[in-house]
């Protein structure tokens, strides 16, 4: 083995030359305080340790035997001591300074890093009994590799289908409402034509109409009469009726009939509101159904179509049956008893007849069912509206591909 020599700093005296031959080398320690404890020996409490200059003992007992001592090479004696490194120490320091890895009493190379020395230490022993089996769990537990039972699978899958075919409720209800809000705004919108002058005009020039017997002319009734019908309409308060007078300049109307219109007026202008607020919200219901649900709008109207002509046809077959009674059920529910009624020479009698009630019911009927039919036709769900056109001619599109 080639001998190197490390670079020293200049000193007064020269230092001697390490001895780079490791063959002779014996196991002992470099240092005293690394030598092992003897095998059953105890300390007592005064005792002391060595004193950091006196030599290490000369062998240290091994199981195969005592350890050769140390002997001097080239006339050298090695140092001994606290800081006199032994001769193996300074080989291996010479050795790693150099680049190049320790070697062991055999000649094979040491490695240069822990991780390395214990593979190479794992490799030499090989498997044996002493060493530590290698831990493999019996059972996969990863989510990805343990799969619940065919009753778990088949249960989620189920509620993800009907998740998936569900229909949202949002769109279903604004159908509904829409559905209840048509006929609804149909009939204000009747009713709000019938109180007009227009259909007063009408009314009071048509053939047959039943003439006054008490005086009144068809520019009387067509006056006095607009007067009545503004004020159901108009913010006035009970005097716009009240302080009206004949041209002999008794009143027009008395204090009942005032007070009886100030009723309808009541009824009517809530009424009237009512039905602004539907018409609102049936717009709202129409603007969210065209932009959520495809159709949600025909659909919607639609039904809403056959609940109006169901509500008209049935209320028009118990008017017919019996009008009086039919007013006057209609007339309770709004108005207190003996509110509403007067006799012949009153002038809400002269100026509304029964015949009058009959053909502004017949008007307001009218108005409603031609309404709904309309809507009806113009909602019928027909193949193109629903769609299934254009499905039928994406199937067989699909099938060429």
């Amino acid at each position: 083995m080639k001998d190197e020599k490390p670079v020293r700093a200049k000193s007064a005296e020269p230092q001697p030359e390490p001895h780079l031959d490791t063959s002779a080398d014996s196991d002992e320690p470099a240092f005293s305080w690394l030598t092992p404890a003897a095998k059953g020996s105890s300390t007592a409490s005064g005792s002391s340790a060595s004193p950091a200059g006196s030599a290490p003992p000369a062998a240290s007992a091994t199981e195969d035997g005592p350890a050769p001592a140390s002997s001097t090479v080239d006339g050298e004696s090695p140092r001994q001591g606290a800081g006199a490194p032994s001769a193996a120490a300074r080989s291996s320091a010479v050795a790693m300074g150099a680049g190049t890895a320790p070697a062991h009493r055999d000649g094979s190379l040491q490695p240069e890093s822990r991780a390395d020395r214990k593979a190479a230490e794992a490799a030499a022993e090989g498997p044996g009994e002493d060493s530590s089996p290698v831990f493999k769990e019996p059972l996969p537990t990863s989510a990805l590799q343990v799969r619940p039972p065919e009753e778990e699978v088949e249960r989620r899958n189920a509620q993800r289908e009907s998740a998936a075919n569900a229909k949202p409720v949002a769109p279903r209800v604004m159908q509904v409402l829409l559905a209840i809000f048509f006929p609804l705004v149909l009939l204000i919108l009747a009713v709000r034509a019938v109180t007009s002058p227009l259909f007063l005009w009408v009314e009071y020039n048509r053939p047959g109409f039943p003439g006054d017997g008490y005086g009144f002319s068809t520019d009387d009734r067509m006056t006095y009469g607009s007067y009545a019908v503004d004020y159901l309409s108009n913010w006035s308060g009970p005097r716009y009726l009240g302080d009206l007078v004949h041209r002999g300049g008794d009143k027009l109307f008395k204090d009942g009939e005032v007070s009886h219109m100030a009723d309808v007026k009541l009824v009517i202008l809530s009424t009237f509101g009512a039905g602004l607020l539907l018409v609102l919200f049936s717009i709202i219901a129409i603007l969210y159904l065209r932009k959520r649900s495809t159709g949600g709008v025909r659909r919607g109207l639609f039904a809403g179509s056959i609940i109006t002509l169901v509500t008209i046809l049935g209320l028009g077959t118990l008017a017919v049956l019996g009008w009086q009674q039919f007013f006057t059920e209609f007339h309770r529910i709004f108005f207190a008893d003996g509110s509403w009624t007067f006799s012949l020479d009153d002038t809400l009698i002269r100026l509304f007849p029964g015949q009058f009630w009959i053909d502004a019911g017949l008007v307001i009927a009218g108005l409603v069912l031609l309404a709904a039919l309309v809507t009806l036709v113009l909602t019928w769900p027909t193949r193109r509206r629903r769609g299934l056109a254009k499905d039928r001619a994406a199937a067989p599109a699909a099938g060429t591909e």
